[in-house]
């Protein structure tokens, strides 16, 4: 193996670590952080960190996803619209990592699996090229989009502080989509989109249990 491999591989390495085992740093306050912790009962709480742990493990993905697409990424542009992302992803996954502990829960014990499997996916769509790179980073934030949706309507009416942090979470989903359309993104075949609806639900339901 060539040095300068070996000098490419040890930041990627690095960054692995972190993001899986070391908390997640923030540059913006987490939401919510000032409203009071509501009344909730053992199972309101039970479920509202379950569905925090499915999005935490969905930023663990999309953290995998962006590092395989900018490793393979050819146009400095596109790498740099990636960082982006990734850096506010970063910040999802602190929020959600305090609040699963703010409700008593944890966090998915099968992140690894999760992480390897989507910085494949990210390495796989970078070799396509920019264009089909850009569209799987919108076709992710898209499905990302509406499992926030979905989870803001489980949670108890009380729940304002998870609330307002899925809530900030899908309007930064948007936001990169947009990005990733303006920058060029091509429009994936429904194949590819059923299928990535179909991993998706996989690692949602085994997250909310494991």
């Amino acid at each position: 193996m060539s040095s300068s491999l070996i000098d490419r591989l040890i930041p990627e390495l690095d960054k692995v670590l972190r993001i899986l085992f070391a908390p997640a740093p923030t540059s913006r306050p987490m939401p919510g952080e000032n409203l009071p912790e509501a009344d909730l009962s053992d199972a309101e709480k039970r479920h509202a960190a379950a569905l925090m742990r499915i999005n935490h493990c969905g930023e663990i993905c999309a953290q995998a996803l962006y590092q395989g697409q900018a490793i393979t990424s050819h146009q400095p542009e596109v790498k740099r619209a990636l960082a982006r992302a990734a850096q506010e992803e970063t910040e999802h996954l602190n929020w959600t990592e305090r609040r699963i502990a703010e409700l008593g829960g944890r966090k998915s014990l099968l992140n690894p699996l999760w992480y390897v499997g989507s910085l494949s996916l990210g390495l796989i769509a970078g070799k396509l090229g920019d264009a089909w790179n850009l569209g799987f980073l919108a076709e992710t934030e898209r499905q990302v989009e509406s499992h926030l949706e979905s989870h803001k309507a489980q949670l108890s009416p009380q729940d304002q502080k998870s609330w307002v942090v899925l809530e900030q979470m899908k309007s930064d989903e948007i936001s990169h989509a947009q990005m990733a359309v303006e920058q060029g993104a091509r429009e994936l075949p429904l194949p590819i989109k059923m299928a990535m609806k179909l991993s998706s639900r996989v690692m949602t339901k085994t997250a909310y249990y494991i």
